[in-house]
């Protein structure tokens, strides 16, 4: 079978780098374009970081830079350096001058493009603000039914006590542009919606993270580099040992969707008042009269997780490549 052609749209980000180094390797996956969100950093070092990747590691997709702000005006929320260090990789030591250079199209351009190129065969991996595709969508509404499917990391819907991590009720990238969020998730495009129901059920320890450098090639070394600032936030912040999987889930989903329990039904975002960013799924058969979730699509949520079969499958595919020499 030919490999997902995927569009990875980002905020790097220590997560964000484990799941771009993971869909760059994994032979069923054709990254054919990657497009940078603010978030985990500002926009200007989230694009200078996957450039960075895409030279490093010698990853063909063009990188395009996407929106500085959310729909409605400017972030009011500073970059999580706390989690993910002052450069948003873990502060290791990045090279002053990167040589690649980023798309000249916005992020939201080269999403179209791309769709229009391959109608029906694009999968986007979005695991930041939606704000890209949001855009995308009101340049060139058609590419909804253009677009083979959205995986989506971003969300919470109370699974296994799962709400929120920015609130009580809302996820760090949905809270970050809820206005675009409800925009991609009521869409006529097929969307599955990882969340931290499931991202926070799948935790990396260090055993497995040290696994990982050891034997993942010089893409594991890195991983283990960057991961150091990363469990060091969930130990002293959370008293976890090791780190959640939050956007590899996401891709791992286009890769094996067997490795998840899904529900359906539409998902609503609240785009005001004190639950501003909560993901709400209408996934009962009872009928409410006008309910902001009548005559929506229906959507994918994860609500379960092989998390046992999910690390075999990552730490294989750095394995392989590994044997494999570079690639």
């Amino acid at each position: 079978m030919a490999p997902h052609k995927v569009i990875f749209d980002t905020d790097p980000g220590i997560d964000d780098a484990m799941a771009l180094l993971f869909i760059h390797l994994h032979e069923s996956l054709d990254l054919i374009g990657i497009t940078t969100c603010l978030g985990n950093a500002d926009i200007a070092t989230t694009t200078r970081n996957a450039l960075y990747l895409k030279q490093r590691f010698g990853i063909a997709a063009p990188v395009a830079k996407g929106a500085a702000n959310p729909l409605k005006g400017p972030s009011t929320r500073p970059p999580p350096k706390h989690i993910h260090g002052d450069n948003g990789l873990g502060n290791v030591p990045l090279p002053e001058a990167i040589t690649v250079s980023a798309d000249p199209r916005p992020a939201w351009q080269l999403i179209v493009d791309l769709v229009r190129n391959h109608p029906h065969e694009v999968t986007i991996i979005a695991v930041g603000r939606m704000t890209n595709l949001a855009l995308a969508l009101r340049h060139d509404p058609d590419i909804a039914k253009l677009t083979k499917a959205v995986s989506i990391m971003g969300g919470a819907f109370g699974g296994h006590g799962h709400t929120g991590n920015v609130t009580p009720v809302a996820e760090a990238n949905i809270h970050g542009d809820p206005d675009a969020a409800d925009e991609v998730m009521t869409a006529p495009w097929p969307v599955t919606v990882v969340g931290l129901d499931v991202t926070h059920e799948t935790v990396m320890t260090p055993a497995y993270l040290r696994k990982l450098g050891d034997e993942g090639g010089k893409w594991g070394e890195f991983m283990w580099e960057i991961s150091r600032h990363y469990e060091k936030f969930y130990r002293d912040a959370m008293g976890h040992e090791g780190i959640a999987c939050h956007d590899s889930l996401a891709a791992a989903y286009v890769i094996d969707p067997s490795l998840f329990q899904t529900r359906r039904g539409p998902v609503r975002v609240a785009t005001e008042g004190i639950a501003i960013g909560q993901t709400i799924q209408h996934h009962q058969r009872r009928k409410f009269p006008d309910s902001p979730w009548d005559n929506q699509v229906a959507q994918n949520v994860a609500v379960g997780i092989d998390s046992a079969q999910f690390l075999d499958l990552y730490l294989d595919t750095f394995r392989r490549a590994a044997a494999a020499g570079a690639r």
